[in-house]
């Protein structure tokens, strides 16, 4: 696999956020439902969604980045601890025979007719390999450990979410590649790109099997918009309701309320409901339930469509206030 940073196409020095954003980008651009006709897109995705795992990981970031493990998470070196025996470290003398020439000088208790030594340093550190090498005497030489179980392919899914759900924390309903459904608990701040893993429920391997990655598509409302944790909407009423003060129903992502209309609301007026807008992702828990933002209605008095009886019963009078007076009018 390729260095994670490179994959996102990220600065070793990337913030968090960074790495975030960046991954984001790329599930979107790589998804295998966005890339029908690219055979390759399924496993850049895997790749991707693999380096922001580990790099998301602040210990295994740590690790990766002093070189102790490789990008798929494994010891970047499978020798250590395999250290020379004391006296027989880097530079240390092999023994001579007499004269000073090579002979039957101690090598970790072996003579020289023991081993052959170039055999010994091909075998522990990987030098290239002798055509026709025999194999190595009295069972001294150590082959490099065999490669670990590759676990299965992961599978992605695209999972679309209403927006009252996904505001409201609630549960969803997937069907899996081996056609069996199972309810998904969505995070609390869950958003459009938020991707989810399902433990070994993507294909079989010899090490196991991969997951199953899920990437939301959080819908759009009609007059519901996201604020943060907020919800805002725009609710309009009548010029009397404004003027007299009245009860009218406010729509809201858990079902209708009775809003309370003050006499001389104007238009532009912000209404609170709380705890009716977006799971919190760091907020508490309310009776089991994620902590959620508040709902901001804002108020639009709009005029009757037929003005005449209106245009009637204002003959005459004109209203003395000045709401431009702050610009100097």
């Amino acid at each position: 696999m390729r260095d994670p940073y490179s994959t996102l196409g990220i600065a070793r020095t990337a913030s968090e956020s960074d790495i975030k954003s960046a991954y984001r980008k790329l599930a979107k651009e790589l998804h295998p439902d966005r890339n029908k006709d690219n055979p390759n897109a399924s496993e850049k995705f895997s790749d991707a969604t693999r380096a922001y795992d580990l790099l998301s990981d602040k210990a295994k970031r740590a690790q990766f980045d002093r070189g102790e493990i490789d990008a798929e998470g494994n010891p970047a070196n499978p020798f250590a601890g395999m250290g020379a025996r004391p006296g027989h470290g880097r530079g240390a003398s092999y023994g001579a025979g007499p004269g000073g020439g090579p002979g039957a000088g101690d090598f970790g208790g072996f003579g020289a007719d023991d081993v052959d030594l170039g055999d010994l340093f091909e075998g522990l550190f990987g030098g290239r390999a002798r055509q026709q090498q025999p194999p190595p005497k009295r069972g001294f030489g150590r082959q490099p450990p065999p490669p670990p179980p590759k676990r299965g392919a992961d599978i992605q899914y695209r999972l679309a979410v209403p927006f009252v759900d996904a505001a409201a924390g609630r549960d969803q309903r997937i069907t899996l590649a081996d056609g069996k459904a199972i309810n998904l608990k969505l995070p609390a701040g869950v958003e459009d790109g938020t991707t989810m893993r399902l433990k070994d429920k993507g294909h079989p391997g010899t090490g196991g099997h991969g997951d199953g990655i899920v990437m939301v598509d959080v819908g759009t409302h009609p007059f519901f918009r996201r604020e943060g944790d907020n919800i805002r909407m725009d609710l309009p009423i009548t010029l009397d309701e404004a003027v007299r003060g009245a009860k009218v129903k406010c729509p809201t992502v858990d079902g209708a309320v009775m809003l309370t209309i003050k006499p001389g609301s104007s238009s532009g007026t912000v209404l609170r409901l709380a705890g009716k807008g977006w799971t919190r992702k760091a907020g508490k828990t309310v009776d089991g339930k994620p902590e959620r933002g508040d709902q901001l209605v804002s108020i639009e008095i709009q005029l009757p469509a037929d003005l005449g009886p209106l245009q009637e019963r204002l003959d005459g009078w004109i209203d003395t206030a000045r709401p431009r007076e702050k610009f100097g009018h």
